[in-house]
């Protein structure tokens, strides 16, 4: 079972809050998932994120991928580096 680290949409139209969530890679992006491990708000002034730091080395150790934007999302608020 491929695991993935991935925004889930939230809130409503033209209102998007999205939680940061570990999830089987086949399910849907908005469906199942194993556990929630933050949230990010991209329409705050200065687009607010939080995440429990701990979980997600936790995860990524065990073999969890994160998407591009979450990967993107981590390296600039320092949660996490991927070393390519």
């Amino acid at each position: 079972m491929a695991v993935k680290i991935r925004l889930k949409r939230m809130g409503s139209k033209k209102k998007p809050f999205y939680r940061i969530v570990v999830a089987d890679s086949r399910a849907p992006r908005d469906g199942k998932f194993i556990e929630e491990i933050g949230y990010y708000n991209p329409l705050t002034e200065s687009k607010e994120i939080k995440v429990d730091a701990e979980k997600v080395n936790t995860w990524i150790k065990n073999g969890a991928k994160p998407t591009d934007t979450v990967n993107r999302l981590f390296k600039n608020n320092n949660i996490y580096s991927e070393n390519k």
